[in-house]
């Protein structure tokens, strides 16, 4: 069971998240709905991992995810997000992202991501 923040400009989607993260034994410790805000609840809730949406308005997602690996090296951060184009899954990924989930998505496929941003230790670099 990890720690999560879910970040997501749209409050339905926020909800599917937390369900879908609840439904698999994890706590939703906090939510934000654009990057500022995302940042401001990093610093204070410490999650053990970050789920991050790409277009949100003041900050985006990348823009985001950089200013998280800036504050944590260490952080563990799943993209979710519409944008399934290839140039933003390797941008998210190279900037620092565990892995990747398009949406609509499968509850599995993001346990499954939020597995494997777990499974990756601070020691472990980002591939």
């Amino acid at each position: 069971m990890a720690r999560v923040l879910v970040v997501d400009d749209a409050a339905f989607m926020r909800k599917v998240l937390t369900d879908a993260l609840a439904a698999g034994g994890h706590e939703v410790v906090g939510e934000a709905g654009d990057g500022e805000a995302a940042l401001a609840a990093y610093r204070e809730l410490a999650p053990e991992l970050v789920t991050l949406d790409i277009t949100m308005p003041e900050k985006d997602g990348l823009a985001t995810l950089r200013e998280l690996i800036e504050l944590d090296p260490a952080a563990r951060v799943v993209i979710c997000s519409a944008l399934g184009q290839e140039t933003k899954v390797l941008d998210a990924i190279k900037a620092g992202a565990k892995d990747f989930v398009v949406k609509p998505f499968e509850r599995e496929r993001l346990l499954g991501a939020v597995e494997k941003a777990l499974g990756q230790g601070s020691a472990t670099p980002a591939a």
